[in-house]
């Protein structure tokens, strides 16, 4: 062998050997980093879909509440539950609710019909697997989430389905929903592909690099020109960022991706909205009317769900960390009043820091609900909000001249004093209490928290 082809062999297999150990290197680590963010995408996929099914399942079983705590279960009480139910719908002809009885027996199936009143208990899947069996065990053990699978109503095949039951005791009832994971296996499978299809361009460019390498190699190697191997040296150098620079790119895109969620309020104020419409249908009192409005809104809402892509779960206001609760309350004073042009004064009397995040979250909200009443019901030409704090508790007011209302006649209606009701409910849940008084001179809300 010529000493110039030993030269060229001992430059080349180097060389070689090298961008081998890359490569496998680079495979390796981009295959390990695919795994990852596969893992770390499904994870959150299914968390997604687990807080939308307990979300779900919690508005279904609040819309049927005024009759369950109602204390009543002859049939029709039960029938118009199921109605209720059965008219709740979310995310297209795949988003539905089902009921079954304690003993298997389908109750209500709004997509399936033709299972009604059919005992389902030995159901199986293409498993083997006692679908509603495991989803009763799920139900009488505290409630849960159950994998399963079940015909996609959308398609009418077989397709894997992430389920959340609950049990009411009293009815002897398993409600229900569940969202397909199709989608996911679509989406996790899109990432393989692109994850594969990245892997695959960065050995393409491995081995036209090495190719190239090489030939430049030999060229200097017949030239003897010492200079051709600095340009190798330096397409090693392109190749090294080429592959962070993909690597990089392939974590913006998976972060996108992740920021990239389901608009779940905005599925919830479809659901209250529709729940609404399905209360209203036992009314005579202008039924086709409010269910003409509320109709539109929901419409209105499905074109919003199809633009909005992300939304936040954190709704706790920003400015309540930044500057306290009565900085905050002062801004929702002065917002309230340029966007409704009603003139709303705010004070702040004593000190009014040193509650829990929770208790100035709770005051705030009590604040925008009440603000949200006046404007939506009182007629009202002024309001007032005052927070007063001293040793032994912090206390919100809000006060109009408006109409009033009715508080008694409000409470004993199981469709109407939702507002109250939530601020009760949030009260009482950092033990504060509610007052609130009426008359036509207008109408005061007093919540007082006390300190720890």
């Amino acid at each position: 062998m010529k000493l110039r082809q030993k030269i060229i062999l001992f430059a080349i297999t180097p060389l070689i050997v090298a961008l081998c150990a890359i490569a496998y290197a680079v495979r390796h680590q981009a295959t390990l980093l695919a795994q990852q963010q596969r893992s770390s995408v499904e994870a959150a996929y299914l968390s997604s879909k687990k807080e939308e099914l307990r979300h779900y399942v919690s508005l279904a079983t609040h819309s049927i509440s005024h009759l369950y705590d109602s204390g009543r279960n002859d049939v029709a009480t039960l029938n118009e539950a199921k109605t209720i139910i059965s008219k709740l719908d979310y995310g297209g002809d795949d988003g539905y609710f089902f009921i079954y009885d304690l003993h298997g027996v389908n109750l209500m199936h709004p997509r399936q019909p033709e299972l009604v009143g059919r005992n389902l208990w030995n159901l199986k899947d293409a498993n083997g697997n006692p679908t509603i069996q495991r989803l009763l065990s799920r139900a009488k053990s505290g409630g849960g989430f159950e994998r399963y699978l079940w015909e996609k109503p959308s398609t009418h095949k077989i397709a894997p389905k992430l389920g959340y039951v609950v049990i009411l005791d009293r009815w002897g009832w398993m409600l229900g929903t569940g969202l397909y994971l199709d989608d996911v296996d679509a989406a996790l499978a899109k990432i393989d592909t692109q994850s594969s299809g990245n892997i695959y361009s960065t050995m393409l460019w491995i081995a036209v690099i090495a190719i190239a390498s090489a030939l430049v190699i030999a060229l200097s190697g017949l030239a003897l020109n010492i200079s051709e191997y600095r340009v190798a040296d330096a397409k090693l150098k392109v190749l090294a960022q080429r592959v962070v620079r993909s690597q990089e790119e392939e974590r913006a895109r998976l972060s996108r991706d992740l920021h990239d969620g389901i608009s779940q309020w905005l599925v919830s104020i479809k659901l209250q909205v529709e729940s609404g419409i399905a209360k209203l249908s036992g009314h005579a009192a202008q039924p086709e009317l409010a269910r003409t409005s509320f109709n539109r809104a929901a419409g209105q809402l499905n074109d919003v769900l199809g633009e909005v892509r992300r939304i936040s779960h954190d709704l706790r206001p920003a400015i309540l960390d930044d500057l306290g609760l009565a900085a905050a309350l002062d801004h929702l004073a002065h917002e309230f009043s340029e966007l409704n042009s009603l003139p709303t004064q705010f004070e702040s009397l004593g000190v009014t820091d040193g509650l829990t995040d929770v208790s100035n979250t709770v005051l705030f909200r009590i604040a925008q609900e009440a603000l949200t009443n006046i404007k939506r019901h009182a007629r009202a030409s002024q309001a007032h909000m005052s927070l007063t704090g001293d040793a032994k508790a912090v206390t919100l007011a809000i006060k109009d001249n408006g109409i009033g209302f009715d508080i008694g006649g409000i409470a004993q209606n199981p469709k109407r004093g939702i507002g109250l009701r939530n601020m009760h409910e949030r009260l009482e849940a950092v033990g504060g209490k509610l007052h609130v008084t009426s008359s036509t001179d207008g109408t005061h809300v007093v919540a007082a928290i006390p300190r720890d």
